[in-house]
């Protein structure tokens, strides 16, 4: 493990002790700081936190303190580097805020208050604080967002020396770091504290693979080496590139680096590449003076090296909504190996490098507040869609998505810009307009051709929506399933739960109908109406009609309230019990039931007979819950029950059935699948049917072409309930194109 112990080498260069790194600092940084302020504040804090020390053993001094060195080499202000050295007074001695102001302003006493109220905030509690707590560091970044900056200069000083901790609290905040501070810091624009953050948060999390990509650099590197006589691959194509521009550009600065950590872990590990499918982990970076320059030698880099198609990426034209701006290019060099290159100017890097913090570079008294404000506009929408979720799950969900780094930058015919989340559809890019665009969308064009609403968007295309004038059109409830929004989803709810609301409520009655037989609970007439009027209630709910609307429209999920239900079904059934002991059970009130029809799980519930097929009683059936009129009973041939075709809602309806006297048989069924090629693709299907705990009974795979498998397999069911679960599991962990459900007799 040596690796391992050159990670904690490197981490200990981060060890600052007193004042006078602070003010060497200050003078090195060519800002007009006030050092007599910064002593003031040193000098204060060290009184303050006399006696206290760090779990490593140092005085708790050096901890302000770095993180005041992090906050000047940022570029920020004065108060915010005096309100890094004074951030923990508040919370670790007692000193009172009113104290901070007279000392040393009401600026610095805000920003340190609001430091603290972030550190007292737990970010991995369950998943309802979690949401509040996220809420109240978005808010305290919205009113002033070089509150959150201190606070990432907080955590990353205590991650760079986080080997003090206890291990379960250096996974716990290395997790932390990784779904909060390092997608904020991202969002920020601040890429060396976003890289430096998550790459010490996968040490902790997974030394062992951190150490297989350190020794597979290693060997990277030395092949390269090897293939260029012992020269660095990186110094190699700095040279080639500087040989080929310095006569025509003056003043060029050209640097190399490896993909960090975090970066590769991340494509080989989670997302299952091949390290040769990693274009670009060696990358040179050439920085100009002027745009114009930035294009001249993106050209002259083409000149050189062998450009990959569909690798280009043009952030100085379209910049990215956290300011970044800078030319991408993959090309192949020498040996065959691909590297990134990335132009761009001076000002375009300091804005990489630090963000938003560039902003203080430039305005010492933070003048250009509404440029500011506009560049931090996201904030805002985050928080406003939390307002509109249902649920905590798709706050976070919402999270993740306002904080990731990969979007998208389409164009409306007028020209305008919309950024969306990477992998957004065109009805997403519809919502983002307006509701009303959205909820009237008929069509799209992409480029000035038709194309399908459900198409996921790409970089730089003119996207127009096609609308209709219809009074009673609307969205489909399947999009709930495509956009990738919360912003799209919420709106759609929204139509659903103002326009169909008799709808949604026979919806919803359908889905409680549905998950009662799946899970075994039965009830009478009036025991039903008192039990589901509680459920209601325990949902937030003081009508049941409401409870069922909700469901129908999506606003609650019947699949997360369905454990506290059965939960509640449970306690009901033994309080009856208590009641009853000894006593003969209520008198059971039979629904229209046929004699000679069994339903699996269910003694109570309406049955009828359509007349689209023929019933054999010796023949095997199968039962459809529909929409107000019971379990309808076919029989396995039936062409309005199967083959089934990419429909999860019949499959979900499906119930197994028996006639009267006989013993319940296994159905066998026949899945007809097409699926996207993948690496192991065999293997890993077979895996997943393990997992179902059901043997599959034959097995047929043929290639259809480079990119698609056909799979036809058959199993034996006996419970059909299963059926739409096992459908849904596949299309989730397989990237499937189409599915047919056929039964045989």
């Amino acid at each position: 493990m040596a690796e391992l112990k050159d990670f904690l080498k490197e981490k200990d260069k981060f060890k600052y002790v007193g004042l006078k790194d602070l003010l060497k600092a200050a003078k090195n940084s060519n800002r007009d700081y006030d050092v007599n302020l910064i002593t003031k504040a040193y000098e204060f804090a060290e009184i303050s936190h006399k006696g206290q020390f760090r779990l490593s053993g140092e005085e708790y001094i050096t901890h302000p303190t770095s993180v005041a060195l992090i906050l000047i080499d940022f570029g920020m202000d004065i108060n915010s580097v005096v309100a890094g050295i004074l951030h923990d007074v508040l919370e670790d001695t007692k000193t009172s805020k009113s104290k901070i102001a007279f000392n040393f302003g009401e600026d610095v006493a805000t920003l340190v208050d609001g430091v603290t109220k972030l550190t007292n905030v737990s970010l991995t509690t369950q998943k309802e604080r979690q949401v509040e707590n996220i809420r109240k560091m978005l808010f305290a970044m919205s009113k002033d967002i070089r509150v959150i900056i201190i606070k990432l200069a907080d955590r990353l000083h205590n991650m760079r020396t986080a080997r003090g901790w206890p291990e379960q609290k250096r996974r716990n905040k290395s997790l932390e770091t990784m779904e909060i501070y390092a997608p904020i810091a991202q969002r920020l624009g601040m890429r060396l504290i976003k890289e430096e953050l998550e790459d010490i948060a996968i040490f902790y999390l997974d030394p062992i693979g951190y150490e297989e990509i350190t020794q597979m650099l290693k060997k990277k590197e030395k092949e390269n080496s090897t293939f260029l006589k012992g020269e660095s691959y990186i110094k190699y194509v700095e040279n080639i590139a500087f040989e080929k521009i310095k006569g025509s550009v003056k003043d060029v600065s050209i640097s190399g680096r490896l993909k960090s950590h975090c970066g590769i872990y991340f494509k080989v590990y989670v997302n299952g590449k091949d390290w040769d499918e990693v274009f670009d982990i060696y990358a040179i970076r050439i920085i100009v003076n002027t745009v114009s320059e930035c294009y001249f030698v993106l050209g002259a880099m083409h000149d050189i090296f062998t450009p990959l198609p569909n690798r280009f990426k043009d952030y100085i034209s379209t910049p990215k909504p956290n300011m970044y701006q800078s030319l991408h290019t993959t090309v192949i060099g020498p040996g065959g190996v691909s590297f990134e290159i990335q132009i761009r100017t001076k000002d375009m890097h300091y804005t990489a490098e630090y963000g938003i913090a560039a902003h203080w570079k430039y305005k010492q008294n933070v003048k250009g507040k509404e440029n500011l404000e506009e560049k931090l506009s996201w904030i805002r929408r985050i928080i406003e869609t939390q307002k509109e979720s249902e649920s905590a799950d798709e706050f976070l969900q919402v999270i993740k998505t306002g904080l990731g780094d990969e979007e998208v930058y389409v164009f409306t015919p007028n020209g305008e810009v919309k950024t969306l989340p990477a992998g957004s559809t065109i009805i997403d890019f519809a919502y983002s307009i307006h509701s009303q665009i959205g909820n009237k969308m008929i069509g799209a064009k992409v480029d000035g051709k038709m194309t399908q609403i459900e198409n996921v968007v790409e970089n730089n295309q003119v996207i127009e929506i096609i609308t209709t004038k219809a009074h009673n059109h609307g969205p489909s409830r399947r999009w709930l399933n495509i956009v990738k929004t919360s912003e799209a989803r919420n709106k759609i709810r929204a139509w659903f739960k103002k326009e169909r609301r008799s709808e949604n409520i026979e919806r919803g009655k359908d889905e409680i109908k549905r998950e009662f037989v799946r899970s075994g609970i039965q009830l009478t007439k009036s025991r039903f109406k008192k039990f589901i009027k509680t459920v209601a209630e325990k949902n937030n709910f003081k009508e049941v009609e409401d409870f069922y609307a909700a469901l129908g429209y999506g606003g609650i999920s019947i699949l997360k309230i369905m454990p506290g239900v059965k939960r509640l079904y449970v306690s009901c059934q033994k309080e009856e019990q208590n009641k009853n002991n000894n006593v003969k059970l209520e008198e059971k009130e039979v629904l229209n039931k046929p004699f000679g029809v069994v339903v699996e799980g269910v003694e109570d519930c309406l049955i009828n007979f359509p007349k689209c097929c023929d019933l054999n009683k010796h023949g095997k059936i199968v039962g459809f819950i529909t929409r107000g009129h019971g379990i309808s009973i076919h029989n396995v041939f039936c062409k309005n029950i199967f083959p089934v075709k990419d429909n999860l809602d019949k499959l979900d309806r499906i119930v197994s059935v028996q006639w009267q006297g006989e013993k319940l048989k296994p159905y066998l069924l026949f899945l007809e699948m097409v699926l996207v090629r993948k690496k192991n693709i065999i293997a890993n299907f077979t895996s997943k049917f393990a997992e179902f705990k059901i043997p599959i009974n034959s097995f047929k795979a043929d290639l259809l072409n480079e990119k698609q498998v056909s799979l036809v397999i058959s199993v034996y069911l006996v419970h059909l309930r299963q059926l739409g679960n096992i459908v849904r599991s596949l299309k989730k962990s397989f990237g499937m194109v189409s599915i047919k459900v056929y039964i045989k007799n």
